[in-house]
């Protein structure tokens, strides 16, 4: 695990301590990613400028995985970032080709493979990975990132050449000009409070797709992002729910298995909901010694549910580590962690994991997580929505559903940040959609539906800002379970999801690792039946039956809430001072972004008690990058 950086550079003139000055400064500006060893790669030549940098954070092969490492010829270079879990099955098959191993590292199967297959191997790697190799013979470079997106890649072309790194800031520190907000990119933040890939918020600057790589022609300066064939199981019967759960069970269990292969100290993060629980029991069952297990609680009780992990602990006699933690611990630690995202992001869940990753990187090195499991089983309540707003829009005439949204707007109004029934009731009523396309609308967690258009300027503003996900899908009106679970896959997994556990867990230099997010129990849940996933109100049926008889009576059926923390008090509390200074008019009108009369309005209604929590953190998130970037 760690953190690349590169550059290619067309100016004939750069020195070779320039080359290494540079790409040293891009390094040492993810120090967090790696703080372990570093490595650095140039070759500069009338034909060739190229410099490739990493930060290791060692967990595999600790004594010689150093990078970047060679090929025996040294016409081919690799810098990794990342994890392969098939690295030993595949290491044996080369072998049994009598390929030979200097070192016991993933990163040098990933580089035998290439030289045995070529970009072909790509596709047969199972793990979460961001690279850079080489290639002196056919003159190219090939950047490629993980099926699901689990390792971030950032990359930009210019007149100087062709940057790309694991964060952004490594990035913008080498260009000459802060580059302008990107309006694409700042429609997708404010609808979804987070940029999915391929954008960003800065104009130039793109994420290379997941499950995608660049091929970079040397000679001719151009380059292509070219998705990567994945090697689709055959069509097989129709398994029964019995044989499907079993199925389930056993590809959970083994990607457990190969997900837990460290040589360092290992743990979970155990939350007490339905994917951390499963994942730590399976850990548990396949080490001989006790596991640890970390969790954090809220002095809040409404937001706290520590009891649930308490449960899951007890049952599998792990070493259980609990952090309590208050409104004081994330206000100490809120600029930090928001600074690190390099650009707006407003999940506020990226507190707490924080904490819990901070916490955990003193006992451990590596932390499997529950991440995925609502993507891969059908898990979140947007999935309801979806399933309801299909249902309701056939039954209710569109003109009746206007007539009672407002009064009902009004009856289930919330005051406070507490996001129970009342809010989920109301969230639903404003994602209904009559067009087709409300599931686009259900996502929109910052500024649903047309609401944008009254809070930022026409010239920032953009109509269809989901135009490239519906296109690059091909759904335009998401009707069904799989459907959803797609976008959500290339939407909010690769753009939320991971991006705050990958952000957060580096910020601490921990390891995070997603049993969950396993390219074959991705696929096999893709080919069973709507219904084994969500039967009727229960969600994630068929893992939480596969499962059920390990776990106390009717535990996996208990509702979590996961980690909301109440940002919304906090806007009217300990970040007002922050708030109010975001909407005074001479910072409004130097920015020249928003609508001012409309965006004050918005903020001071929600300080006066109206809960718009969702929006006005949206808000402030932006305003926090915005001043760090833009005013510092």
């Amino acid at each position: 695990m760690c953190g690349i950086n590169g550059f290619i550079s067309t100016n004939q003139n750069t020195s070779k301590k320039i080359f290494l000055d540079n790409i040293n400064a891009m390094n040492n500006l993810i120090f967090h990613r790696g703080p372990d060893d570093d490595g650095v790669y140039t070759d500069i030549n009338n034909d060739t400028r190229i410099a490739m940098g990493m930060r290791r954070l060692s967990i595999i092969d600790l004594s010689s995985g150093k990078q970047p490492i060679f090929s025996d010829n040294k016409q081919i270079v690799i810098v990794f970032n990342g994890e392969i879990y098939n690295y030993l099955v595949l290491k044996k098959e080369l072998e049994e080709k009598n390929v030979t191993f200097k070192t016991k590292s993933d990163t040098e199967v990933i580089l035998r493979m290439y030289e045995m297959y070529g970009i072909e191997s790509f596709k047969k790697l199972d793990g979460m990975f961001a690279f850079s190799i080489h290639d002196k013979i056919k003159n190219k470079v090939f950047i490629a990132r993980d099926f699901f997106g689990e390792k971030p890649l950032y990359y930009t072309k210019n007149d100087n050449g062709f940057y790309w790194a694991s964060e952004l800031k490594s990035i913008v520190n080498q260009l000459p000009l802060l580059p302008r907000i990107d309006n694409l990119g700042l429609n997708l933040y404010f609808k979804l409070t987070y940029i999915p890939a391929p954008y960003t918020i800065y104009e130039g600057i793109k994420k290379l797709e997941s499950n995608n790589y660049i091929e970079y022609d040397l000679k001719s300066n151009n380059f292509s992002s070219i998705i990567i064939e994945n090697e689709h199981p055959k069509n097989i019967k129709k398994p029964t729910f019995s044989e499907a759960k079993a199925k389930v069970k056993d590809l959970v269990q083994q990607s457990v298995e190969s997900r837990s292969v460290a040589d360092v100290p290992l743990g979970t993060f155990l939350s007490g909901g339905v994917d951390s629980s499963i994942v730590s029991l399976c850990l548990s069952r396949i080490n001989n010694s006790k596991i640890n297990t970390f969790s954090i609680g809220f002095e809040k009780k409404s937001f706290d549910e520590s009891d649930k992990a308490r449960t899951v602990a007890k049952l599998i006699n792990s070493n259980h580590h609990e952090f309590i933690i208050n409104e004081k611990d994330l206000e100490n630690h809120v600029h930090d962690i928001l600074d690190n995202f390099d650009e707006p992001f407003a999940d506020s869940s990226c507190l707490p994991t924080y904490l819990v990753a901070n916490k955990t990187s003193q006992h451990v090195k590596v932390a499997l997580t529950g991440d995925g499991g609502d993507e891969v089983f059908g898990g979140y309540n947007k999935y309801y929505m979806g399933n309801i707003n299909q249902k309701y829009t056939r039954i209710v005439p569109n003109t009746i559903h206007k007539a009672i949204s407002k009064p009902a707007e009004h009856l289930f109004k919330t005051k406070d940040d507490n996001r129970g029934v009342r809010f989920l009731i109301r969230r639903l009523l404003n994602s209904i959609n009559y067009s087709g396309d409300h599931y686009w609308d259900i996502i929109s967690l910052g500024f649903p539906s047309n609401s944008l258009s009254s809070f930022l300027l026409p010239e920032f503003f953009q109509t269809e800002p989901f135009e490239y996900y519906k296109e690059s899908t091909n759904i335009k009106s998401p009707k069904n379970l799989t459907e959803y679970r797609l976008i959500d896959k290339v939407m909010s997994l690769e753009g939320d999801m991971l991006v705050k556990v990958d952000r957060t867990s580096m910020l601490s230099s921990l390891e995070c690792r997603a049993p969950f997010l396993n390219k074959k129990l991705w696929e096999y849940t893709k080919s069973l039946p709507h219904a084994y996933l969500m039967k009727g109100w229960d969600k994630k049926f068929i893992l939480k039956e596969a499962f059920k008889g390990d776990f106390p009576k009717n535990f996996l059926i208990k509702s979590k809430s996961g980690f909301g923390v109440p940002v919304g008090d906090w806007l009217r509390s300990s970040l007002k001072k922050d708030l109010e200074y975001f909407v005074n008019d001479a910072f409004l009108d130097s920015q020249n972004i928003f609508k001012k009369e409309a965006i004050k309005q918005l903020v001071f209604e929600h300080l006066n008690g109206k809960d718009h929590t969702f929006k006005v953190w949206t808000f402030y998130c932006f305003q926090k990058w915005y001043c760090k970037e833009y005013k510092s």
